[in-house]
């Protein structure tokens, strides 16, 4: 007897070539797409280049690649030159660029999210004046920032430096004008803003800052945590920034201090308040301080030198009005004739009385645990007033 046995089946092979084979495809259209987004690079940065034109900015690149496959686009570019150019209201550039130059910039987007852009800037970077000759010197250990929204309107953005300095070369002399171990800046349009009326927010972060040359309050490290919010704005379109800050002039726009705080050693300062711009350019409007340590600000503004030069008319006419600066002048002298060294004496406490003056401005608080002082903080066509002390002028800025 026999049995047949059947035959054994044969399974189709082709069904585990699917996979592969998609994966495969997959791969070809990702790479496809890929060279074809490494091609769009020059088409989208030369329109970026053309807008930031517009704005007196002129963006040049001396070498440029593009890496970064598969998943990224890595744009490299060395000897980077920026010519900064001045326009007039009629949007007419003078003959006067000033030009910086560093020596690469990375601009890193990833594929499946082009909107978000990172860049890391190499130090150091070279402003050149007019002239030609290297001017100033900026430097840093490590520069990012981040971009969201290209390649149309931004809708935020920051940048952060890592130990910056800024110096001031002078033939073969280089001198030190800023530095501060960590500045980091973010900014983005405030939501709910009409389109046509835009609002910014800005915050400013600084660590172990200092500004020389400018004022000796300034050229002590010092920490600055700055919140605020800037309206007056049409659109948030490249322009030079004279042009901008008349449009907010025009518009009725202001600075918002929303939040600001400022460490100096012992001293501390908290401030809100609004500020606007006069029809010169200047600033305008008022500051709330509250400040601890108020005491040791009043030698660190110079106040205690203002004594000893003489008292300044504009400041008798404010604090007293009807006397004379030379008349106090002359009386200093004349202690000094009688008794050498009395008219110092009579200035340096005068010193003290100043200082009781000034804590009798405002009110007492309590600031972070210590006693403090609130108080207004002037700004008069870009003059800036510590109670009857003017303590510092700033130029305007348009």
């Amino acid at each position: 007897m026999s049995v047949n046995v059947p035959a054994p089946r044969r399974h189709a092979r082709w069904p585990i070539f699917i996979a592969p084979v998609l994966l495969l495809i997959v791969a070809v259209a990702w790479s496809a797409f890929w060279f074809y987004a490494a091609s769009q690079v020059d088409v989208v940065t030369d329109a970026w280049r053309a807008k930031e034109a517009k704005a007196g900015r002129v963006y040049d690149c001396g070498r440029r690649s593009v890496a970064g496959f598969p998943f990224r686009l890595e744009v490299r570019c060395d000897d980077v030159s920026v010519q900064l150019i001045s326009q007039t209201a009629d949007r007419t550039a003078n003959a006067t660029p000033i030009t910086a130059k560093l020596g690469e910039i990375l601009v890193i987007a990833q594929v499946y999210d082009p909107k978000l852009v990172i860049a890391e800037f190499s130090a150091p970077a070279t402003i050149s004046d007019p002239g030609g000759a290297a001017s100033y010197v900026a430097n840093w250990s490590k520069g990012r920032s981040s971009v969201v929204g290209l390649p149309g309107v931004p809708q935020r953005a920051s940048i952060v430096f890592e130990d910056p300095t800024l110096d001031r070369v002078d033939r073969s002399a280089r001198q030190a004008l800023a530095g501060a171990k960590h500045v980091e800046l973010h900014g983005r349009q405030v939501e709910g803003a009409p389109p046509d009326r835009p609002v910014v927010e800005a915050v400013l972060e600084i660590a172990a800052g200092r500004i020389l040359e400018q004022h000796p309050l300034l050229a002590t490290p010092f920490e600055a945590d700055i919140h605020t919010t800037v309206s007056g704005l049409k659109d948030l379109s490249p322009r030079p920034w004279p042009e901008r800050f008349r449009m907010i002039q025009a518009a009725g726009g202001h600075l918002d201090i929303v939040q600001s705080r400022v460490q100096q050693g012992e001293v501390i300062a908290v401030a809100t308040g609004t500020l606007g711009l006069s029809p010169s350019g200047s600033l305008d409007g008022e500051l709330q301080m509250t400040v601890a340590g108020l005491e040791k600000i009043v030698p660190a503004l110079g106040i205690d030198k203002m004594l000893e030069q003489g008292v300044p008319q504009a400041t008798l006419d404010r604090v007293a009005p009807g006397v004379k600066s030379q008349d106090i002048n002359k009386l200093m002298g004349a202690l000094d004739r009688a008794l050498p060294g009395l008219g110092n004496v009579v200035r340096q406490n005068a010193t003290i009385g100043v200082a009781a003056g000034l804590n009798a401005i405002g009110k007492e608080a309590v600031l972070e645990g210590r006693k403090a002082r609130t108080f207004p903080l002037r700004f008069a066509d870009g003059a800036v007033y510590f109670g009857p002390f003017k303590v510092a002028q700033i130029p305007p800025l348009f």
